[in-house]
């Protein structure tokens, strides 16, 4: 096995890992066929191994290429952390910061408090990851994360927003056509809007929706934005944030006494990343704006380590 292996290889390998054969990871890349050809064969040689089996529908990862991924991956985000932090090399903020984030959060709350960061700080570049998986600080999949969970890494810088309150909400034409429901007992004739395949958050959010299944759901979407486009068409009854349904004068809360879920929103960071003129910047928009969303004080919101005392 040879040592050294340069990481245009590795970044090669994953590409064909994700696209499923060398002439999409050859359009990802940006690179031509016969050299993602060339860099798959040269890494294989260096390691001593197969790492591809050819099919009808492409290329089939073996079961080293496989156990391989995530660290291939940890170096890619090391990679892409080293970029960041040499583009931000010189005075202000500039460079460029990653955020992650939900779904909705990413498309229907970040979008105003990035635009205001941009405006102070144009020579600021914001790359923002729109996913529902918690993503690694620790391993620089992004410098700041807004969560829904209480971090617990000892090495996280973490401020406690507030909650975002859940609660089921319906468009008025659904109603003036369906009813009214009243009661929790009532929702069971009215078309409701729920996910298709459980998640973590899915199962920990049937303990305050018992009763609940799959099954339970007329429209069945794992998008949460989907589950949002719903509600507002008037296709149904569905769980959405109440700050997002307050901004349309249509959607209308039901039964906001009977049911109420919310979430401990945080906004993370590295600590490492803490005097970084540009991940500051972000971290303090992002505090800001999140706090006035959720309706709390960014006064109010005392920065720690994650792992901070409990504030409710």
């Amino acid at each position: 096995m040879t040592s050294n292996i340069g990481w245009e290889l590795y970044r090669t390998f994953l590409s064909v890992l994700r696209e499923g054969s060398l002439s999409g990871a050859a359009r990802a890349l940006g690179i031509t066929q016969p050299t993602t050809g060339r860099h798959v064969a040269a890494l294989e040689e260096a390691l001593g191994t197969a790492l591809f089996t050819r099919s009808q529908t492409g290329l089939l990862p073996t079961e080293v290429a496989l156990a391989l991924r995530t660290h291939a991956e940890a170096m890619e985000s090391t990679a892409a952390s080293l970029e960041r932090a040499a583009s931000s090399q010189g005075e202000g903020v500039r460079g460029v910061v990653r955020v992650s984030g939900s779904e909705v959060v990413c498309a229907e709350v970040l979008p105003p408090i990035v635009a205001g960061l941009r405006e102070a700080h144009p020579t600021l570049k914001v790359e923002l990851v729109a996913t529902n998986r918690v993503q690694d600080l620790l391993r620089r999949e992004a410098d700041i994360a807004v969560r829904m969970v209480r971090p617990r890494q000892e090495q996280l810088v973490a401020r406690r927003i507030g909650n975002i309150e859940l609660g089921f909400h319906a468009h008025r034409d659904y109603l003036a056509r369906h009813g009214t429901p009243r009661r929790m007992e009532e929702l069971a004739g009215h078309s409701l809007i729920g996910y298709d395949q459980p998640t973590a958050f899915v199962r920990n959010a049937g303990k305050s929706l018992k009763g609940f299944t799959r099954d339970t759901f007329s429209l069945r979407t794992d998008s949460d934005l989907t589950q949002l486009a719903l509600i507002r068409a008037g296709a149904g009854i569905g769980i959405c944030q109440a700050a997002l349904a307050g901004r349309n004068p249509a959607l209308v809360r039901l039964m906001p006494r009977t049911f109420s879920m919310k979430l401990d929103t945080w906004v993370t960071m590295h600590e490492d990343l803490r005097h970084s003129p540009r991940c500051r910047a972000a971290f303090d928009a992002l505090v800001e704006g999140l706090a006035l969303y959720v309706g709390s004080s960014a006064a109010e919101a005392k920065m720690d380590h994650a792992r901070p005392t409990p504030t409710e």
